[in-house]
């Protein structure tokens, strides 16, 4: 279906920046081994818990996300996506924004390209900006 992750990652932010949860539910492998975290949330594993999760989400239209900051580690039958997403809503006073650290896993099976796992935690608002890998001589 997909011909690399990259392009399975694109597929899954179109889904949720539609609202779309089966276009969403068809970037995940078939196998029930999926993961899945949001921010703060548990970990939940299989179709239906991660499916009930992203319709919670959803249920109110689709989110703007964007992503930047991408680092990639990938081989022949797996990729690693490290990004930083930045989520766009309105507010009370207007457009209001959040960040977080999201790790998207995916495998390459007959199908093509699927995503595994989303992780997803909160991040501050200046990681669209700054990465400690950004600044010499800082370990910890």
């Amino acid at each position: 279906m997909f011909a690399s992750a990259t392009e399975a990652e694109q597929a899954f932010y179109r889904a949720l920046a539609r609202g779309d949860i089966e276009g969403l539910m068809q970037v995940w492998a078939g196998d029930e081994e999926i993961v899945c975290v949001h921010p703060g949330g548990l970990r939940l594993i299989g179709h239906l818990a991660v499916r009930e999760s992203w319709e919670s989400i959803l249920k109110h239209g689709g989110l703007h996300i964007e992503t930047s900051k991408v680092v990639e580690l990938s081989n022949m039958v797996g990729a690693t996506h490290s990004v930083i997403e930045q989520i766009r809503a309105m507010g009370p006073n207007g457009t209001e924004y959040a960040y977080c650290y999201a790790t998207n896993v995916f495998h390459k099976g007959p199908s093509g390209w699927r995503m595994v796992m989303h992780h997803a935690s909160a991040a501050p608002e200046r990681a669209g900006a700054f990465d400690l890998h950004d600044a010499p001589g800082t370990l910890h």
